[in-house]
């Protein structure tokens, strides 16, 4: 028979077990998941056009000789050929300069100053 006077004890470590398992897979699952949310952007305006000016590389290999596009100078006479070509070029362009490694600094110095005092202020050099 049942009396009122007995004290149940409750067994809740099944309980814990379950709680564990179901918490190892949710830590397990949670990282894997991904949200996608459905974003309208604003639209911009289409009437500027950004446009990257064209760059300009000039070579020069190890006997002097300077080839710019499909042309070829001298370098005694590169400055004033160069000043005469450079009038019909957008002076923002870049300039790349690809020197051939034994070459004077003296002669590489000459074709860098040359091309910046023809107008140009995006001068480099290019360097393996």
């Amino acid at each position: 028979m049942f009396s009122w006077d007995d004290n149940p004890d409750l067994n809740i470590t099944p309980l814990v077990d379950v709680m564990l398992v179901l918490m190892a897979i949710l830590m397990i699952t949670a990282p894997t998941i991904n949200f996608q949310e459905q974003i309208d952007l604003p639209q911009g305006s289409k009437t500027v056009k950004v446009t990257k000016p064209k760059t300009i590389t000039i070579r020069m290999d190890k006997k002097r000789k300077i080839y710019l596009n499909n042309d070829t100078y001298s370098l005694d006479t590169f400055a004033d050929d160069f000043v005469n070509k450079s009038a019909r070029m957008n002076k923002n362009s870049e300039v790349y300069i690809r020197a051939d490694e034994r070459l004077r600094y003296k002669d590489v110095m000459y074709l860098l100053k040359s091309v910046k005092a023809a107008g140009f202020e995006k001068v480099s050099l290019i360097t393996l």
